[in-house]
């Protein structure tokens, strides 16, 4: 049986920092809650004026090639995963991202296409290209994302103008890229075990990136009091229960590492980890965070993380990771990675 693995993986962000404080000093009226205190949130990294999408997908794609044992030429495919698809102050639907970045990276031969699915973008890039290689249809690809994606907190600093504003959580995001690339030489020791996905419609209202509605900007709206709540937090726990329950497995079983959420509150991950904790009837793994030093970096987050923790040395050669997101749709599910020796 084919398995894919994680064979290489890379991370970009941009240099300029903003912190929480100088963002609420920003603000037209009196800082409306202690974001930091709140989101964890106390840095985030923030595009220059040479910096978009493209390139800090570009960027992260080539240290993900630099890692790798591959050139650009053996990729089979290229799928990119930006929501903020922005290219010289242009919002780019055609030509694709996917295609542009193969052309810059000198990917000759590979397949091409975008796929959008919100802060679950790379999970689900990834999830693609997993059954890809196991359907045998390619052997190696590349998945990547950047996002340029602190405008949206540009337009929330000029437009809040009240305590409990949708546009709040537009004060976390930060912008990064990540790219990884996956291909068919896994083995029990160095594979991805397993990636489902399931999007559930009734919670689709609650977080709509869209331009303003009072401006030229572009504008996140979440209604953060229905959004994180126990009932949303579910959707993970009692999908991976049932689909472990089906394997004849159990979450203390898997003997999971870490685990990696997507980054949008640390007082939230906190208590998203005891509803798993009382849901799995099991301890759960340290989570590995950056949300204090980069924000939420939207798509990349997962992979944002996995690389840092890498070049920190916080993440041993065998280990197993559990990666949860968290992405308007409403989409939750996991991602199970027992990882080899990989270099950043």
């Amino acid at each position: 049986m084919v398995r894919s693995r994680i064979e290489a993986v890379g991370s970009y962000l941009p240099a300029a920092e903003v912190s929480t404080a100088e963002l609420l000093g920003r603000l037209a009226v009196d800082a409306p809650l202690d974001l930091e205190r709140i989101s964890g949130v106390r840095n985030r990294r923030v595009c220059a004026e040479d910096e978009d999408s493209f390139t800090l997908a570009l960027a992260a794609a080539r240290t993900a090639l630099d890692n790798s044992s591959y050139d650009a030429a053996d990729m089979d495919v290229v799928i990119s995963c930006s929501i903020t698809r922005i290219r010289d102050g242009e919002f780019c639907v055609e030509p694709s991202f996917a295609l542009m970045l193969r052309n810059e990276l000198g990917a000759r031969d590979a397949i091409h296409f975008d796929v959008s699915n919100a802060c679950a973008g790379m999970m689900s890039g990834v999830l693609v290209l997993d059954r890809m290689i196991r359907a045998g249809l390619v052997r190696r690809g590349l998945v990547v994302s950047g996002e340029y994606i602190t405008p949206i907190s540009d337009t929330a600093v000029r437009e809040m103008s009240q305590k409990y504003d949708p546009q709040f959580a537009s004060l976390t995001v930060g912008d990064g890229a990540a790219a990884v690339i996956l291909d068919g030489e896994g083995t029990e020791d160095d594979c991805i075990d397993y990636i489902e996905l399931n999007t559930s419609a009734s919670f689709a209202q609650l977080c709509l990136g869209m331009p303003s509605d009072r401006s030229s900007g572009i504008a996140l709206y979440t209604d953060n009091r229905a959004m994180h709540n126990e009932s949303r937090y579910l959707l993970w726990t009692t999908r991976q229960r049932d689909f472990l329950t089906e394997r004849g497995s159990g979450f203390a079983a898997e003997r999971y590492d870490h685990v990696i959420h997507h980054q949008f509150s640390a007082p939230a991950v906190e208590f998203v980890a005891k509803i798993a904790e009382r849901e799995f009837d099991a301890p759960i793994p340290p989570a590995l965070m950056v949300l204090d030093r980069f924000g939420n970096t939207a798509s990349t987050s997962h992979f944002v993380v996995l690389h840092d923790a890498l070049k920190q040395q916080r993440i041993a050669s065998g280990a197993k990771v559990l990666m949860v997101p968290a992405a308007s749709g409403v989409v939750a599910g996991f991602l199970s990675v027992t990882l080899g020796d990989l270099r950043v």
